[in-house]
This record gives C-alpha cells, sequence and structure tokens, in this order.
C-alpha cells in the first residue's frame, strides 16, 4: 500500500510539473502517454500523432496524477 501511495505522489508531482509548463509537452494519441513536446516518436509505442493543446496537456495531466500507471513504458522493456 505505502509503494502504491508512493507511485501516485510521483504521478501528482509530474502532473504539477506538466501543469505549470504544458507547451513543454503533447499527449501522444496513440497510447495517451505525456511525453516531451521535443520528441518526434512516442518513445512508449512508437506513434507519431499527437494532442499539442496545451488545455488539453493539462487535464490530461490531472487526469492521470488521479489513477495508477497501467500502460507499458520504455523502461519496463529492459
Amino acid at each position: 500500500m505505502a509503494q502504491e501511495n508512493t507511485a501516485l505522489a510521483d504521478r501528482a508531482k509530474r502532473a504539477r510539473r506538466i501543469v505549470k509548463n504544458p507547451t513543454l509537452y503533447k499527449v501522444c494519441l496513440g497510447c495517451e502517454s505525456i511525453v516531451s513536446a521535443k520528441v518526434h516518436i512516442c518513445p512508449n509505442c512508437h506513434a507519431y500523432r499527437y494532442e499539442l493543446a496545451a488545455d488539453f496537456v493539462v487535464a490530461h495531466a490531472q487526469f492521470l496524477s488521479t489513477r495508477e500507471q497501467n500502460s507499458v513504458v520504455a523502461e519496463d522493456m529492459n
């Protein structure tokens, strides 16, 4: 249970960073991950279509911060 709380706290911390500067991020339309605006191909699912609107990025970051991670990310593949 403590590990779950720590994971949610980490997600909330990342969401706050994204909400402060949403133009530095975008939402992948393939896997719904929030990635750096600098990437061209999603590091998680290798998609290349994104939603760039700052209000969408903020809303999605707030949504993701309230639930546990359930997607596979690049670090899981190692």
